[in-house]
């Protein structure tokens, strides 16, 4: 779950940094050469700040970490204010609260929200939204976050609002007991449903997509059961149950088996006989657990978003 953002604002940037590239690192990335001349960042945080468009080369914005530089170039780092400070500031973003209580948090998503900070997506997050809302809950590890949905993706998410219950919460993950049923429209017609039961790590080439992969090359259990509930002309809306919770896992399964999801602009490809979305149709519908104090097995739903509703609408009644 680590699509952009749009930036939020202001930044409160320090003075820029202007730098010389010495001689001798010719041929040299300039992640690398950041990294030497500002050996109190990591490495990883220069990768993040070039993406952001916070360093110039010879008076240009360069967004690749792997640029090779010839030596004597001058760099201009327009340092951010520290992006960990931005993760963890409390910020007034309403959320959508399905079920609160003294020990979790049900909120319904809405598309457009990045629910953990990272490169490029250091505030406007969840888990500034959940600093504000619940006083205390930075005591927890990641904010009481205990799974993602991504960026684009809607729905019902839990919270843990003590580290009891996300030690709980992450055990019920573990055992595959957490039950997470998604609403989707897929591309094409499909004729059968059932179950997708194939291992997903990074995309072996493109570090920002995941993919199947064999687990003895680091993929990891994932399975995805598939039940038709509607057919289209060219589509067909589904629902689909998560038995594990890899990232993007319905995304992929979907692509993988022919059926990317409508509107997903990284696992799907341009298909003019597809209805127009601006964003994957996805949407976590269901929830169910064990409430981690009371021991009671508990469970939300919530319909879809507008967006979704209509889409599938016009599909449905013409």
């Amino acid at each position: 779950m680590n699509d952009p953002i749009e930036d939020s604002g202001d930044y409160s940037r320090t003075e820029p940094l202007h730098l010389t590239v010495p001689d001798a690192s010719y041929g040299r990335r300039l992640d690398q050469v950041l990294a030497e001349l500002l050996p109190q960042h990591s490495r990883n945080r220069l990768q993040g700040w070039i993406k952001d468009g916070c360093v110039q080369v010879d008076g240009k914005p360069e967004s690749e970490p792997k640029r090779k530089l010839l030596g004597g170039e001058h760099l201009v780092v327009d340092e951010p204010l520290d992006s960990l400070t931005l993760a963890e500031q409390p910020e007034d973003i309403p959320l959508d609260i399905v079920f609160e209580d003294e020990t979790i948090l049900v909120i319904n998503k809405p598309a457009g929200l990045v629910v953990h900070p990272g490169s490029g997506n250091w505030s406007g997050t969840l888990m500034n939204a959940l600093l504000h809302h619940v006083p205390g809950i930075d005591q927890v590890p990641r904010a009481g976050i205990v799974h993602r949905l991504d960026k684009d993706t809607s729905g019902l998410m839990v919270v843990a609002k003590t580290i009891e219950a996300q030690t709980d919460l992450v055990r019920q993950l573990q055992a595959r007991t957490v039950r997470r049923v998604y609403l989707a429209l897929a591309a094409g017609a499909m004729k059968h449903e059932g179950t997708v039961n194939e291992p997903i790590g990074r995309h072996p080439q493109q570090r920002i997509k995941m993919a199947i992969v064999p687990e003895n090359r680091g993929g990891k259990p994932a399975i995805t059961h598939i039940r038709i509930l509607d057919l289209f002309t060219y589509t067909t809306f589904v629902e689909c149950s998560l038995e594990t919770g890899r990232t993007h896992q319905i995304r992929v399964h979907m692509a993988a088996i022919h059926h990317p999801l409508v509107g997903d602009q990284v696992y799907g490809k341009n298909n003019p006989k597809l209805p127009p979305f601006h964003r994957q149709a996805l949407h976590a519908t269901r929830l169910g657990l064990v409430h981690p104090l009371t021991g009671l097995k508990m469970q939300w739903e919530v319909p879809m978003p507008e967006d979704m509703r209509d889409l599938v609408d016009s599909l449905r009644y013409g």
